[in-house]
């Protein structure tokens, strides 16, 4: 069955472009113009992925992204943010409020294509369950517990953590986190790094709680492999 793509966008041809090639590589695009319809959609359909322009008229594209990290239900699926507001300030704000991935317009429909693929690829990913001190992570549930209660993450930050607590106590580059969480074939800037260990840490720690990931200065991120 083909994955079903949500593409939220209001420029007419852009829409066609989208569904031409989305449909061509396989998938099962539905397009939607306006934020307040997609909002609908997401709460009565279920997608593999969606695609959301920043600038939309109702909802935009970035409250539509920071409610689907809200809501129980779609919480995990992916979000590729597709704006022509192309400065890092705004590149961050983006990845900060929950999406996985930013294109800037204008873009290559090749690439797009290429992104989204590396990202289901992460998603469908299985493999032996993780501990490590009060944190747990199962992988064929793509759930995370740390003391008893569930943390939400997104499917980026999922990996994230998959990734670091496979070998504790090593330390990973930004050039290799890109290359294990996001794949060889989809150019990342090595910031957007950064911005999902944030995301991590503030999803993993309460207050009180020992802070598991290790910042190597001028090296990269570890699981640090005294925790627990």
């Amino acid at each position: 069955m083909s994955r079903r793509i949500l593409v939220v966008e209001d420029e007419d041809a852009l829409c066609t472009l989208l569904e031409y090639n989305l449909e061509a590589g396989g998938f099962a695009p539905v397009i939607v113009r306006d934020g307040d319809e997609a909002l609908l959609r997401l709460a009565e359909e279920e997608f593999d992925l969606a695609i959301l322009d920043w600038m939309l008229p109702g909802t935009s594209g970035i409250e539509i992204c920071r409610r689907i990290r809200a809501t129980p239900e779609t919480r995990s699926l992916p979000v590729i943010m597709l704006t022509a507001r192309g400065e890092e300030d705004d590149r961050v704000r983006g990845l900060d409020t929950g999406a996985d991935d930013y294109v800037t317009k204008p873009f290559s429909v090749g690439e797009l294509l290429a992104r989204i693929r590396a990202i289901l690829r992460r998603g469908g990913d299985e493999g032996d369950a993780l501990k490590a001190g009060d944190i747990s992570l199962d992988a064929a549930t793509r759930r995370v517990h740390r003391g008893g209660r569930e943390i939400h993450l997104g499917p980026t930050e999922f990996r994230l953590l998959e990734t670091l607590m496979k070998r504790p106590g090593r330390v990973y580059g930004r050039e290799q986190l890109l290359d294990l969480v996001w794949g060889r074939d989809v150019y990342v800037e090595a910031r957007t790094v950064d911005v999902h260990v944030g995301r991590l840490r503030k999803a993993l720690n309460r207050p009180d709680e020992t802070d598991p990931l290790r910042t190597v200065r001028a090296a990269g991120y570890a699981f640090d492999e005294t925790y627990g």
